[in-house]
């Protein structure tokens, strides 16, 4: 494969070339194997070239060329964008982030008006993060999750007991207390948004104005509950999402904790 050019060596692990994602592949990742390259079912070795070949230029669409096919408007696809964490709203247009750069946006600008503006890899209409997105504004209640990507859950299923003020069901009285205290303090806020990524996991809490995520941990010494936190945690690192962690001990003094940590992601909250 890599002599080729589908794969090639980053340090101590593989990592795809333009023409390896263009040939469908996708970087995953488990407890078991770490991080890895999963191929289509109908991919066919024996079809590769014998020789080395350049690297194929993956065709790049405007988010108004995207738009038109999912049957949305651009302006809607780029707010999904950023609230993916992939581009942030300048005073005019859209600038990629570091999670937009590693989805293979490209950041461009008119040249008459200098207005920044992302063009997006043709892949990208196939990424399970932005499909889920679009069905979520669409009202569809079912996620796209592949039959082979069950593995890679991370969260337990529970059924939601508790009610906070703004509305949410929650699955504790200490995530409603959080829930609250946000809802409070005026910061817009998601419950168990899924990450903008392949693997099947969900954050506890999003606020979409920081592109930033929290976790509660709730001091269980479970086996099952720990290797679960520590497989979630594993994803974080993996995407360098932006994260807060609170546990048992936060949630009476969320007054004192909460505006701390935010500030230290550019979010006031007093």
């Amino acid at each position: 494969m890599k002599e080729v050019n589908y794969i090639e060596r980053d340090a101590d692990k593989w990592t795809l070339t333009a023409k390896g994602k263009l040939a469908g592949g996708r970087i995953k990742t488990s407890v078991r194997l770490g991080g890895y390259i999963e191929w289509p079912g109908d991919f066919n070795v024996s079809q590769l070239p014998l020789h080395q070949s350049p690297d194929v230029p993956i065709k790049l669409l405007s988010s108004t060329k995207i738009s038109h096919d999912f049957a949305i408007s651009a302006i809607k696809l780029n707010y999904l964008f950023s609230e993916l964490g992939w581009v942030n709203k300048s005073l005019k247009g859209w600038v990629a982030t570091e999670q937009g750069l590693k989805q293979g946006a490209v950041q461009c600008e008119d040249s008459r008006s200098g207005v920044p503006y992302v063009k997006w890899p043709e892949t990208i209409t196939q990424s399970r993060a932005l499909l889920n997105s679009i069905k979520d504004i669409a009202g569809s209640s079912s996620p796209f999750i592949s039959k082979d990507n069950t593995s890679n859950i991370v969260s337990e299923a529970i059924e939601p007991k508790h009610r906070a003020t703004d509305g949410h069901f929650v699955d504790s009285r200490s995530e409603a207390l959080i829930d609250n205290w946000l809802y409070m303090a005026e910061i817009v806020h998601a419950y168990k948004r899924h990450l903008p990524i392949e693997e099947n996991v969900y954050c506890d809490f999003y606020i979409p104005t920081a592109k930033l995520y929290i976790e509660f941990w709730n001091g269980s010494n479970d086996p099952k509950y720990l290797a679960r936190k520590a497989n979630k945690l594993a994803i974080y690192r993996k995407y360098e999402l932006r994260l807060i962690q609170l546990n048992e001990s936060d949630i009476q003094n969320l007054d004192a904790v909460l505006p701390r940590l935010l500030l230290k992601f550019g979010v006031q909250a007093y």
